[in-house]
């Protein structure tokens, strides 16, 4: 159980983002905001005076007073904020999508687990009051056996081109259909056209069969002449219609009949029923659900199992519309459209449960162990372990001779070099076990440890921070910070491109172009 009271902090505050700060600051409990954009917070904070407000979200993540984060960001960013939130102790409200890889999505849910926090994922419609009494419905029998769905997400309105029109749109549709079948499809076909801008999709149909023989489709579009929101399901009593566009009747009941005549079927329509909900704001109920979750310590309805689900189609979607729309089957077991591609030498050993990312090289006498993710294009060097439960990001070096400890987690592009010692627990003795004492170390994005190095557990090294070889490090390292000795003490600055910085007036230029900026012990850097 925790504070009565969660204090929440909203992490984005644009297009979507500002909903989601009214409707928490409404219900009392938002404690922060956090954007780019300082003419953003400048206008929020006279929306919604009395809350703090931020651009640098590691102030937010680091802030013991803040109980959860609300990611409303570009979906690029959802996997790094999230993973740094849960690592940080907080429990985290992400916005569809959960992540763009599933192996991220796994990591996100396996971090949330190990850590004891909520972890939820927003996908709104399933706390629509029309889309509740339509599962009820359907699992009533109301409608009888389920034959098909269809549903068409369509409007004129705002195109996009850091995503395409079936990530922004159809995890919605994708999101409803599965919470009413309870199951996911076991094969997909997607085509997309790109009109606007060359490789970005802006109107897709997809096709979905399902184990249990439904079949449905997701019409999605932002080339559209008016906005259609519209669910129909097919059942062979019954037929519903739910229209989120519609002021009124937004839930209606046909119940139509086909009676054969002649040996012939003849259709028999019947006038629409409206069925009644209660009249409640979906986002305001998505809300509230996520403070109870955090006061009674219990798993959201959209949790980490649901947002991978969703993501799974979307992946086989994509893959389908890259390959000119050929049928896609998803692993019944794994919900895996593809098999990762990477290489490992024959003298590798590769324990189950483990996820290894695309364009992964993994070299001589090195172990894998359970449970254990690793992301793409990463390499691996000889007699390296790795796990159980440790989490490696993509792109990341580990060099010869090192053991990555269940506890440890890497992000992105982090070096570990030759012979570097990660530990797992503070006071180890071989005769006690205290493997329920491990201190988690979280190694943040670029971060370079170097050889022979020593990383004492329960640190954070920052973004970006340089480990000098031969170092012991017993504390957190800040971002960008040059560490060395023993104990491991401040020596300076270091670049992104790996380049000491110089300092004139609180600012610093490297050669390569990048500029920084430094206030007391904390460097960062300027677009």
């Amino acid at each position: 159980m925790t504070d009565k009271k969660p204090k929440i902090a909203v992490v984005g505050c644009g297009y979507w983002g500002r909903n989601l700060v009214r409707n928490f600051y409404e219900l009392g409990h938002l404690n922060t905001i956090c954007d780019s954009e300082q003419s953003t917070l400048t206008e929020m904070t006279k929306k919604f005076p009395g809350i703090k407000a931020l651009q640098d979200v590691n102030t937010v993540l680091s802030d013991p007073e803040i109980n959860g984060v609300v990611i409303a960001t570009p979906a690029v960013t959802h996997y790094d904020l999230a993973k740094r939130a849960i690592v940080q102790g907080k429990d985290v409200f992400v916005e569809k999508p959960i992540a763009l890889k599933l192996h991220e999505a796994y990591q996100l849910e396996k971090l949330a687990s190990e850590n004891g926090r909520i972890l939820m994922v927003g996908h709104i419609l399933l706390y629509h009051p029309a889309v509740i009494r339509l599962k009820r419905l359907i699992d009533d029998g109301e409608l009888g056996r389920i034959r098909y769905i269809y549903s068409n997400r369509l409007n004129m309105g705002k195109i996009r081109t850091e995503e395409n029109i079936l990530w922004s749109f159809a995890p919605h549709d994708i999101s409803v259909i599965q919470w009413l079948l309870n199951e996911i499809p076991k094969e997909v076909n997607c085509r997309g056209e790109s009109y606007l801008n060359e490789g970005v999709a802006d109107t897709t149909l997809s096709y979905f069969l399902f184990k249990s023989g439904v079949s449905a489709h997701i019409h999605v579009s932002w080339l559209h002449p008016f906005k259609e929101q519209k669910l129909v399901v097919v059942g062979d009593k019954k037929m519903a219609v739910f229209d989120d566009t519609s002021p009124e009747q937004k839930l209606r009941i046909y119940a139509h009949s086909v009676n054969w005549i002649d040996r012939r079927p003849v259709a028999q329509k019947s006038e629409a029923v409206a069925i009644p909900f209660e009249d409640k704001e979906p986002l305001k109920e998505e809300c509230q659900h996520f403070l109870q979750c955090i006061i009674d310590r219990k798993l959201p309805l959209t949790d980490g199992h649901q947002g991978i689900d969703v993501l799974k189609i979307l992946n086989a979607c994509q893959q389908s519309m890259e390959n000119g729309g050929i049928s896609i089957r998803i692993d019944e077991e794994k919900g895996e459209s593809t098999t990762a591609k990477y290489f490992a030498h024959p003298t590798v050993i590769l324990e189950d449960n483990i996820s290894i990312g695309e364009g992964t090289k993994i070299w001589h006498y090195s172990h894998i162990l359970p449970n254990s993710i690793i992301g793409r294009n990463c390499n691996i060097g000889r007699n390296v372990v790795i796990g159980p439960d440790a989490s490696i990001g993509n792109g990341c070096k580990i060099q010869n001779n090192v053991s990555v400890f269940k506890g440890v987690t890497l992000e992105d592009y982090v070096f570990c070099g030759p012979s570097m010692v990660f530990t797992n627990v503070f006071n180890p003795r071989s005769e006690i076990r205290r493997m329920n004492e491990l201190r988690p170390t979280l190694v943040m994005k670029g971060a370079s440890l170097g050889a022979n190095c020593t990383i004492i557990c329960g640190v954070t090294i920052g973004q970006y921070a340089f480990v000098g070889a031969g170092a012991v490090v017993t504390k957190d390292t800040p971002n960008y910070a040059l560490v060395s000795g023993s104990p491991a003490k401040l020596q300076g600055w270091m670049c992104e491109c790996g380049l000491k910085l110089s300092w004139n007036s609180g600012e610093a230029f490297c050669t390569c172009g990048k500029h920084y900026r430094k206030d007391q012990s904390d460097v960062r850097r300027l677009e």
